[in-house]
C-alpha cells in the first residue's frame, strides 16, 4: 500500500475531481470526488474479508453499514460463500466457520490503479480464501468508480475467482448469499420507511425477494432529500433472482445452475460476475434508473 499513493498521485496529476487516498496504517483506500466520499475498501486485518465501505449518496450519507447486529458477520458490501477444497473440509467463509480453521479472505494489499480520464478510476486488487494454512481460492477484484453529474456515481464492479489448487465445491444455499451482498444502513432499508422497487415495478421485499429482475432500486428521503442506490445485473443470456430483505439486505444471486445448489469448479476453472450500482439523486423515476440500466446493456460507458 505505501507504493499505491505515489503511483496514483504521478498517474494523476491533472485530476481535479476524483482522487484516490490510502494508508498501510488504515489499511483502507477512498476513493473521493473534491470532498465528497464516493466508495471505500477496506482491507484490514481486523476483518474475516475484505469489503466496500462507505457507499455514500450525492449529499454525503453513507448508504451502508459496516456491521450490524444480530448478524455481525455482515460487512456493508461483500462477497464471501461456503466451499470445499477437493475432498477437505466444507468452509464457510462467510460465518467465519469452523472457526478452528480461522477462516478468512485476505486482501492483497497491492492495489493498482488506473485513470481512464478526469472523472475516473479503476481499482483491482488481489484475494485469496485460507482456512487454516490451506488456500481455497485466487480472487480478483476490478472496481471502476465514474463520477457523473450532479453528483451520481456510476461503479462497475467484475470478480474472478479462481480454483487454482484444485477443485472447488461450492455449498451456497438459499439464505446466505448474494454477490455481491449490500447491507444497507437502517435509514435505506424498507423497515426504515425506503421504498424498493425493480424493473418490473414490483414493491417491497416480499414482492421482489426471489423473483427474476435486471435491476433493484432502494431510494429513502432524509430530511427532505431523495437519493437511493440502483444494483444492475448484466443481460449476458442468464437470469438473475434477488435476495431482498426488509431490514436492509439486497443483492443478485448467480445464474440458477449456480444458486442454491452444490456445483464444482475444476482445478484451473473460474468464476466470473459482474454488477454496476447506480448512486443516483432521487427516486427509481426521477432519478431515471430504468433509462441507465438501458445504457448499461447498450454497453455505454458510463
Amino acid at each position: 500500500m505505501k507504493r499505491l499513493l505515489p503511483f496514483v498521485m504521478a498517474l494523476l496529476p491533472a485530476c481535479q475531481q476524483l482522487t484516490i487516498d490510502g494508508s498501510a496504517a488504515s489499511e483502507r483506500v477512498l476513493v473521493a470526488a473534491g470532498d465528497q466520499t464516493l466508495i471505500g475498501w477496506q482491507y484490514g486485518a481486523e476483518w474475516a474479508m475484505p469489503h466496500w465501505f462507505p457507499l455514500c449518496t450525492p449529499s454525503g450519507r453513507d448508504m451502508l453499514v459496516q456491521q450490524a447486529e444480530p448478524y455481525p458477520h455482515h460487512r456493508a458490501m461483500w462477497i464471501a460463500d461456503k466451499v470445499q477444497l477437493g475432498d477437505g473440509p466444507v468452509v464457510d467463509f462467510y460465518h467465519g466457520q469452523p472457526k478452528a480453521l480461522v477462516p478468512r479472505i485476505r486482501s492483497d494489499r497491492a492495489l493498482t490503479a488506473t485513470s481512464e480520464d478526469a472523472r475516473s478510476v479503476v481499482l483491482v486488487g488481489a484475494q485469496q480464501w485460507v482456512a487454516g494454512d490451506v488456500t481455497f481460492l485466487d480472487d480478483e477484484r476490478r472496481l471502476r468508480v465514474r463520477w457523473l453529474d450532479d453528483g451520481q456515481v456510476s461503479i462497475d464492479l467484475e470478480w474472478t475467482l479462481r480454483a487454482s489448487h484444485g477443485p472447488v465445491t461450492f455449498h451456497s444455499d438459499w439464505i446466505h448469499y448474494a454477490w455481491p451482498y449490500l447491507r444497507l444502513h437502517p435509514r435505506f432499508s424498507q423497515q426504515g420507511g425506503a421504498v424498493v422497487v425493480d424493473d418490473r415495478g414490483r414493491r417491497g421485499s416480499e414482492a421482489i425477494h426471489g423473483q427474476y429482475a435486471n435491476w433493484v432500486d432502494c431510494s429513502a428521503t432524509i430530511d427532505g432529500v431523495t437519493e437511493g442506490v440502483a444494483i444492475f445485473v448484466p443481460q449476458d443470456g442468464e437470469w438473475h433472482k434477488w435476495l431482498v430483505r426488509d431490514y436492509g439486505c439486497i443483492g443478485p444471486r448467480r445464474p440458477d445452475a449456480q444458486s442454491g445448489v452444490k456445483f464444482t469448479l475444476g482445478q484451473g476453472e473460474e468464476l466470473r460476475g459482474r454488477v454496476r450500482l447506480f448512486v443516483h439523486r432521487g427516486d427509481a423515476a426521477t432519478g431515471d434508473v430504468a433509462g441507465r440500466y438501458r445504457e448499461y446493456v447498450a454497453g455505454k460507458p458510463r
